[in-house]
């Protein structure tokens, strides 16, 4: 058995054959020309009534601050650092310009949500710029874009149109009149464009879409990238089947995005300004509180400029303290004269150097002295009573007295004059030691004043620079390219439809034919059985037409051939066979309904046309089937194997038509078939028969439902086992190898069932269906679409 399995497999390996493989498709040619044929006419349809789809392309600088370029509002305030981290990039700005507020405001301002359809024979045209009339809804409520509807337009004249809603008329209207709705208010305008003359006479069907379906819509068919990863160039692309919409959507978004970006800078440096403006007048009246502040304190201490007059309050400090002094000097020189003019003796001289500077005094001195000089170098010549002498003296005293005054007056006068010094020194000296204060306190008024004053200059710069940047406020992006849209449709593309429609039509019924091959288990042609088994193959024979007429000297049907050929076959089986006995083939099959009976009738009757003496047997006593080929009796092989003392030539009948074709019905059924069997007056009688006949057929019993056949197996020369095509399951070919391998039925050869010539090549593929019985008469061929027919109407 090993030894066997293991050939069985080489010899699998070895046999694969790709034209066997590739005659399982082309043998159903018909039926994928039929389907790549429809599959085609399928794909013409769609071209023709599919919508194109056109696609419109712009593109954009986005301004990317990542590489230097800082548009941010906040920038008068780069100095304080309050724009840290605030930065644009192309994924972001990708992001905004693709969301859902942008795509909506874009759809909203173009009236997207509004369709217009002009009827057509197989399909809505949808109108755009050549629509000849308008919707225009006002005062919407927020259910408005929430709910589908449709509206029905039939223009009557020039003036004015009838409108449904919902097949429900609305009335007949005026253009340009309101006509109130439930959630809204509706006028509906012509639309005249130039140099066109307008119908009015048409029929529109108008519908309007929920937003948030057309945002989303539009949304997913929209398609932003940049042109690469190292360039700021964004590409905006989407389908549409109207060419003119498509660009006029990407170019509103764009619109809006930059009117979006504009008005997000505005919006802070206005809020920026406003902030700018308040703060001003804050510190406006702050400044003005502080600035007054100073004022008072300046008119309360009685200064104009502490440190300018600080220093002119220490030089004069100063230069009363050395005044101070010198009449200090003075004072006591005068007294030091006065005390000397005092103790002065008689003709003693005074000093004219040491009193300060008073012309009076020193005139009087220089007197005194001239005066006592005078009366010294009289004397030296006269005596002291000299009338000379005693005026002189008179006047040296009077001199002396005028001096003494004198001094007296000068020390009053320098003794006031030390006072007023002293009175103006302490004065100075107050002040001073009050100017550390001073300058202390007004520091303060001065420090308030000049930071309100630098941060009321620096708000009144930015508020400046706030103003220009309003006026000059760019956007975050420039466009480069406007949306345009190709003049080619990019969707469908008719040779990629023709050639999916190719694919599909060819690859469907291939995919279906090898699944049908993958899940089918039935044996199908002889490939299926050679290499598989060492049971020697006699032929197939195909499925016949006709199945209540057997085989005769005029029959030329495919089958009547086919089996002449097993006949033949079988002739090199049983070429061991003695000469003076029967050559006894025995025909089963391994289930019931696999054309056994059909077999060995037809084999007993082609056997018969060529002269020989043939006998068939119906040894198939628990389902006899001869019966429904030829007219029996009902008595047979059984009535004759029960009886003892019966003849068996009285049950055997002679075939009408043929010569020398004679039948052994199988009789009554028996109720216990095995005991007839067993009985060995059945192997006398096929020893008897043996030596009577040329040839005896045996239609015995199916071998793998009951014992039956094994128990007269050794009366064979040779055992056809018929395989019905399309009904044995190839499982069952182990049961046979076993019989096979194990002898129990000796001389063992395969006949292929009802297979189908004509869908075949050589010995051909069975795939045919349904149980051929008998021959008829030739048939005539017929076309393939009537075979085709008479299929579909058998079935």
């Amino acid at each position: 058995m090993q030894e066997h399995a293991t050939l069985v497999k080489d010899s699998k390996e070895t046999n694969l054959n790709i034209r066997e493989e590739l005659d399982k498709y082309l043998i159903h040619w018909k039926w994928i020309a039929l389907s790549v044929f429809v599959a085609l006419v399928l794909a013409i349809i769609y071209l023709r009534y599919a919508e194109p789809q056109y696609k419109a392309t712009a593109t954009i600088l986005v301004k990317d601050e990542r590489k230097g370029n800082l548009q941010s509002e906040l920038s008068a305030f780069a100095d304080l650092g309050l724009t840290s981290g605030i930065k644009n990039n192309v994924d972001n700005e990708i992001e905004i310009i693709k969301s859902r507020t942008v795509v909506e405001k874009a759809i909203k301002k173009l009236g997207f949500t509004i369709d217009y359809l002009a009827d057509a024979r197989v399909k809505h045209i949808e109108l755009y710029k050549d629509k000849p009339i308008e919707f225009v809804f006002l005062n919407v409520s927020e259910k408005f874009y929430e709910k589908e509807k449709t509206f029905n337009f039939k223009g009557i004249n020039q003036n004015s149109f009838e409108l449904f809603k919902d097949n429900k008329s609305l009335g007949k209207h005026n253009y340009g009149v309101k006509i109130k709705l439930e959630d809204s208010e509706l006028i509906i305008y012509k639309v005249l464009r130039k140099g066109v003359k307008t119908a009015y006479d048409i029929s529109l069907t108008v519908n309007v879409y929920n937003l948030k379906s057309v945002v989303q819509s539009y949304k997913s068919k929209l398609n932003i990238a940049p042109i690469s990863k190292n360039s700021s160039v964004v590409e905006l692309t989407i389908n549409d089947p109207i060419k003119e919409k498509a660009e006029d959507l990407l170019n509103t978004i764009i619109e809006i995005y930059n009117e979006d970006a504009v008005a997000d800078k505005k919006y802070i440096s206005e809020n920026t300004q406003n902030f700018i403006q308040d703060r001003l007048k804050i510190i406006s009246v702050e400044l003005g509180d502080v600035e007054k502040n100073a004022e008072l304190f300046k008119k309360y201490n009685n200064v104009t400029d502490i440190v300018s007059e600080a220093s002119l309050y220490v030089q004069s400090s100063s230069e009363f303290e050395k005044s101070l002094i010198e009449t200090e000097t003075q004072l006591r020189v005068i007294q030091s004269m006065e005390d000397f003019m005092k103790k002065k003796k008689e003709g003693e001289l005074v000093p004219t150097n040491i009193l300060p500077i008073d012309a009076n005094s020193i005139s009087l001195i220089i007197q005194h002295n001239e005066l006592v000089l005078q009366r010294n170098r009289i004397i030296k010549d006269g005596t002291i009573n000299n009338p000379i002498v005693k005026n002189l003296d008179q006047k040296i005293e009077e001199t002396n007295n005028n001096i003494i005054e004198g001094i007296a007056r000068l020390k009053t006068s320098l003794a006031i004059k030390r006072s007023d010094l002293q009175k103006q020194d302490n004065l100075l000296k107050g002040k001073i030691s009050q100017i550390p204060t001073q300058e202390r306190e007004f520091r303060i008024l001065d420090r308030q004043q000049k930071i309100k004053e630098s941060l009321y200059l620096y708000l009144l710069q930015k508020r400046e620079e706030i103003a220009i940047s309003l006026a000059v406020t760019a956007s975050n992006s420039k466009l480069i390219d406007s949306a345009m849209a190709s003049n080619r449709p990019v969707s469908p593309v008719r040779n990629m439809i023709y050639l999916i429609a190719f694919g599909l039509g060819l690859f469907i019924p291939l995919g279906i034919i090898y699944l049908m091959g993958l899940l089918d288990t039935k044996i199908k042609s002889r490939q299926d059985i050679e290499g598989k088994t060492t049971i020697p193959f006699l032929g197939d024979v195909p499925k016949s037409e006709s199945h209540e007429e057997i085989i005769n000297t005029n029959s030329r049907s495919s089958s009547a051939e086919a089996i002449r050929i097993v006949r033949t076959n079988l002739e090199f089986m049983l070429s061991n066979v003695a000469v003076d006995k029967a050559k006894t083939i025995f025909v089963t099959s391994t289930l019931p309904k696999e054309g056994k009976t059909f077999l060995a009738i037809n084999l007993a009757s082609t056997i018969a046309l060529s002269g020989k003496k043939v006998l068939l047997i119906g040894l198939d006593i628990r389902n006899p089937k001869i019966d429904e080929y030829v007219k029996l009796p009902s008595k047979g092989l059984t009535n004759y194997l029960s009886k003892n003392d019966s003849d068996v030539n009285e049950y055997i009948i002679k075939q009408d038509g043929f010569e020398a074709f004679y039948i052994l019905p199988s009789g009554v059924i028996p109720p216990n078939p095995v005991d007839l069997l067993m009985n060995d007056k059945l192997t006398l009688l096929f020893d008897s028969l043996k030596l009577q006949y040329d040839y005896i057929v045996v239609d015995t019993a199916p071998v793998s439902l009951v014992t039956d056949t094994l128990l007269v197996a050794k009366n064979a020369d040779v055992f056809v086992y018929v395989m019905r095509a399309n009904y044995l399951d190839k499982r069952f070919l182990k049961t046979a190898e076993t019989f096979h391998l194990e002898k129990k039925l000796p001389n063992m050869a395969i006949v292929l069932n009802d297979t189908f010539w004509g869908k075949t090549y050589g010995y051909g593929y069975g795939y045919g269906y349904g149980y051929g019985y008998g021959y008829g008469q030739d048939v005539k061929k017929e076309t393939w679409y009537k075979t085709w027919l008479n299929k579909l109407t058998r079935k």
